[in-house]
């Protein structure tokens, strides 16, 4: 029997499955919900920021925000306003990080640190101990809403979450603004799982 066509075909299997475990890897799951009225002939635009208040008064923290935006926004066919120009949009962003910490209390008998292991009948069950705490949860979410800067009507808003064990957030801004117009200007079921790459061109 010739095994070589089966070994090549095994090896390009499992070259395969690589290949779409790493591709996997590099990309990043997110709850999208969208809502809004824009006009089906309007195209872009040219845009500016707008601050709230509260972040004026937090100036660097809301550049950040804006620069990771704008990648978005350019492939989605916006345009930053030129210089003292008027711009026929403004946009306005938001982020926030919530934790939650769970309590060993919250299902004692599934609980990470104490797990009922069934030894057979002859045995019955077994408990274990352990002081290992379940680690916490982040949602980290964006919010970005456009609007028609000489009406003032809100045209197009976009909220982008996604959940993990990481508190850090300023490393996944560029891929939560992506998922928030990675349909633009299409509406879906809210909220969708959309996926972006972690590091978005």
């Amino acid at each position: 029997m010739n095994r070589h066509p089966i070994l090549r075909l095994f090896g390009s299997v499992c070259a395969t499955a690589l290949l779409g475990a790493c591709a996997a890897l590099n990309q990043l799951s997110i709850d999208l919900s969208t809502f809004g009225e824009w006009p089906a002939a309007r195209q872009g635009g040219s845009y500016a920021f707008e601050r709230l208040p509260s972040q004026q008064a937090q100036a660097e923290a809301a550049q950040v925000l804006e620069d990771a935006a704008r990648p978005a926004l350019a492939r989605a066919g916006f345009t930053p306003v030129a210089g003292s120009a008027e711009p026929e949009l403004l946009v306005q962003l938001g982020a926030r990080v919530s934790r939650t910490d769970r309590s060993p209390w919250d299902d004692p008998l599934w609980w990470d640190g104490y797990s009922a292991r069934h030894r057979g009948a002859w045995h019955g069950p077994r408990w274990a101990g352990s002081l290992r705490l379940p680690s916490p949860r982040y949602e980290r979410e964006v919010a970005l809403l456009i609007r028609d800067r000489a009406s003032g009507k809100p045209l197009f808003e976009a909220r982008a979450s996604s959940e993990g064990f990481q508190g850090q957030t300023n490393g996944l801004l560029l891929p939560l603004f992506a998922a928030t117009l990675v349909d633009f200007p299409r509406l879906g079921v809210n909220p969708r799982r959309v996926s972006v790459p972690l590091t978005p061109d």
